[in-house]
């Protein structure tokens, strides 16, 4: 029977696309505690320099721990570190493309680096890295 590890491969890749709503990020403001009004406050965000509200980078975000946790063989995957850079700002109701690749395997410590990014239009948003644990089966 081959290990878990031994069925992701570099290059292996995902991709999905996600839009997130009014409802989505009053939400989160109010999980997180995250109130900032260029979230929350449309005349407060149109003054500012994205010209209108955008959603919270920590929601844009989690949905690359939704792909790891929904996409790799085997269950139990752990998500142990990212580092992101916000390019662009996303506004509310925009579809965002994700997408991950496999850039490195570290077989002694059954680890897997990804490559993260998040676009709209072929317009790079977030990008950045991420590490899994990955157990035995």
């Amino acid at each position: 029977m081959k290990a878990i590890l031994d069925k992701i491969n570099i290059d292996d890749s995902f991709e999905m696309s996600r839009q997130f709503s009014e409802k989505d990020v009053v939400l989160f403001s109010k999980l997180s505690g995250d109130l900032n009004p260029i979230h929350l406050n449309e005349e407060y965000a149109k003054g500012s320099v994205f010209g209108g509200r955008i959603v919270h980078g920590a929601l844009a975000t989690s949905i690359f721990s939704s792909i790891f946790a929904n996409t790799l063989p085997g269950e139990g995957s752990i998500y142990l570190k990212s580092s992101f850079k916000f390019v662009k700002p996303i506004p509310l109701d925009t579809y965002v493309t994700y997408s991950v690749r496999v850039i490195d395997k570290i077989e002694s410590k059954k680890r897997v680096v990804f490559e993260t990014i998040a676009m709209i239009n072929n317009m790079l948003c977030i990008t950045g890295t991420a590490e899994l644990y990955i157990p035995s089966e």
